[in-house]
């Protein structure tokens, strides 16, 4: 997908054209190039959620060693968005358990749970519907692994934070049911199988 002026409106995902791809040891380099990109979040490595041996003064190159070593071992960390040969957006998608505690609620007995705690989209691309291309995969993706149950947290369209792990609007779109809040703007939606 081009990148857009400043103004112009985004373009619209076209499905034909983008592939998803799981995170694994042979593209994981399509994984480091997109993170790498001006504007990208190297500074988290999408380790927000998940488990750090510590969580204060943890320095990008940290954070992006331990994605990697989850990557190395085989754990699943996310899906990748592929369109004319480039990396253009990423979404964790992942068991629940690989995960930190995501909601008071959660109920660490309950197997065959698969989270969604993050999306990135670059900005020129933004607005085009390549979020909701990366859920609908996301979904695929996680069903297909073994999911029963797909958990995630958004947020509503005027939250001033949590934007990263997506709008609640989309998530009803295709059938999640809100379950409860995960502090005070995260709503925990589900989605059975």
């Amino acid at each position: 997908m081009p990148r857009r002026s400043s103004g112009s409106p985004p373009e619209k995902a076209d499905a034909a054209r983008i592939r998803f791809v799981e995170v694994t040891r042979e593209t994981r380099a399509d994984f480091e190039t997109l993170f790498e990109q001006p504007g990208a979040p190297k500074y988290c490595w999408c380790m927000a959620w998940r488990n750090l041996s510590s969580r204060e003064h943890v320095d990008n190159d940290e954070k992006k060693r331990a994605i990697m070593a989850l990557v190395e071992v085989g754990t699943p960390v996310g899906i990748l968005a592929q369109a004319d040969g480039r990396t253009v957006g990423w979404c964790s998608v992942a068991p629940r358990q690989t995960y930190r505690e995501l909601s008071r609620q959660q109920d660490d007995s309950e197997t065959a749970v698969w989270s969604i705690v993050c999306f990135y989209v670059p900005r020129a691309l933004r607005g085009g519907g390549l979020a909701g291309a990366l859920l609908d995969a996301a979904i695929d993706h996680a069903f297909a692994k073994g999911a029963g149950t797909i958990e995630a947290y958004p947020v509503d369209q005027a939250s001033p934070s949590y934007s990263f792990m997506g709008f609640r609007d989309m998530f009803l779109a295709r059938g999640f049911r809100e379950t409860g809040t995960a502090g005070s703007r995260r709503h925990v939606m589900r989605l059975e199988r």
